[in-house]
């Protein structure tokens, strides 16, 4: 999976990626009026803005985020309404990165992955995962990635402002937490690299500390990064890039 999103990038010319975020009050007005206020509405009105930001875009960008809590907030229609970008994404040839940020003991990860990397309900083509469970919780994901041609992007270094309370930390060889996770990712992913040279067991580097970046970027030479925090800030939702 990780060639074709690359040969995406390198055919638009493009590597940023589009969250689609559903926040109700950023959704403009002659789409709202459209419909009453009640959950199902407001439903409708975010469905119809994700796709009409999806055709503004499908020819310039290769790949669409969307953020799985904005839609689980909305209860089932809510989920519903994921279903359908992502179906609607791909009908238009994008890359869809689902950010669920799961991951949990071996029995629970290959059942998220379930749901979300084999062909289901959500038709993504990577998902974001959580590491911090350890190899039992990210081996049922990789797996996949290689049964299913999907990929993943493992949370290293994240842009949050206080992600440095735990992934700064130094251990007992000196090396950072971030560092070890990084090194780990590489690890998960030697088997499933690509014609690129590049694993479909991907990275979340954010962008906010071009130090640690570089420095990953150096030292994991076969991860792509996927970059939150590049770029101007808008309504504090960062933009994102890709890194290869």
């Amino acid at each position: 999976m990780i060639d074709k999103l690359i040969e995406k990038i390198k055919e638009m010319g493009n590597p940023t990626v589009m969250g689609l975020d559903p926040r109700y009050e950023l959704v403009p007005d002659e789409i709202k009026n459209k419909y009453d206020s009640s959950n199902e509405g407001i439903c409708k009105a975010c469905l119809e803005f994700n796709k009409g930001l999806i055709d503004s875009v499908c020819d310039i960008i290769p790949a669409v985020k969307p953020q799985s809590a904005f839609y689980e907030a909305l209860g089932i229609d809510g989920m519903k309404v994921l279903r359908e970008t992502c179906e609607y994404s791909k009908s238009k040839g994008m890359i869809v990165i689902l950010d669920s940020k799961r991951g949990d003991i071996g029995s629970t990860s290959k059942a998220y992955s379930k749901a979300y990397l084999e062909d289901g309900e959500f038709k993504s083509d990577f998902l974001t995962v959580n590491p911090y469970l350890g190899s039992d919780g990210i081996v049922p994901f990789v797996e996949d990635c290689e049964k299913f041609d999907k990929g993943i992007f493992v949370l290293v270094k994240t842009s949050n402002p206080s992600s440095s309370e735990l992934q700064n930390l130094k251990l007992e060889n000196g090396k950072t937490i971030y560092e070890t996770v990084g090194e780990l990712t590489e690890k998960w992913g030697e088997n499933l690299r690509g014609k690129y040279g590049y694993s479909d067991v991907c990275a979340v580097v954010g962008a906010t500390n071009p130090v640690e970046l570089k420095e990953l970027r150096e030292k994991l030479p076969h991860t792509f990064f996927l970059i939150p925090g590049y770029g101007a800030q808008r309504r504090k939702s960062p933009r994102y890039c890709f890194s290869f």
